[in-house]
């Protein structure tokens, strides 16, 4: 890795967007999401009328792992608290996971991520409405499975209205 990246947006924004980890592009500039995908990422939020500046983005790990490899168990361990951290401070409405692997830490799961979609978690201890979606990566290399990201979408902004469960 070459920085830390930590998160940007909103410091009091009602979306708080969790990925994985930084990638080469975020590692460079030390932004979240400033790649391929984080201009998906963009377009999705544009399409429920957000946009980066007024939701905060972070990730799990802090820093690059090796290779692009999924990180390790002591690596999230290291990283965790900050990202509690980080919730606890912007104290967001409700979170959007994107990605398996963010997900599973966060919510402490080892469930597929077709078993985490669909449904509303609840992050303990904070009780902020989480809700699972496909990584922008993922959706790169098989944009038919974009109609299901957009649906995971639209149940994020119900429930941020108080409409969905």
């Amino acid at each position: 890795r070459t920085q830390t990246v930590f998160g940007v947006g909103d410091r009091q924004a009602e979306w708080f967007v969790v990925g994985e980890a930084p990638g080469e592009q975020e590692d460079k500039r030390g932004e979240p999401f400033v790649g391929r995908a984080g201009q998906l990422l963009d377009s999705m939020l544009r399409a429920l009328g957000l946009s980066r500046e007024t939701v905060y983005i972070a990730n799990v790990l802090k820093s690059r792992p090796p290779g692009n490899r999924d990180p390790k168990p002591h690596e999230v361990e290291a990283c965790l608290p900050y990202l509690q951290r980080q919730i606890a401070l912007v104290r967001p409405k409700l979170i959007l996971c994107v990605g398996r692997i963010a997900a599973q830490n966060l919510l402490g799961t080892e469930a597929a991520l077709a078993k985490l979609r669909g449904q509303v978690h609840v992050l303990p201890p904070f009780g902020i409405p989480v809700i699972v979606t496909y990584h922008p990566a993922y959706l790169l290399r098989s944009p038919g499975e974009k109609r299901k990201a957009w649906a995971d979408l639209l149940r994020a902004r119900e429930v941020l209205r108080g409409h969905g469960a």
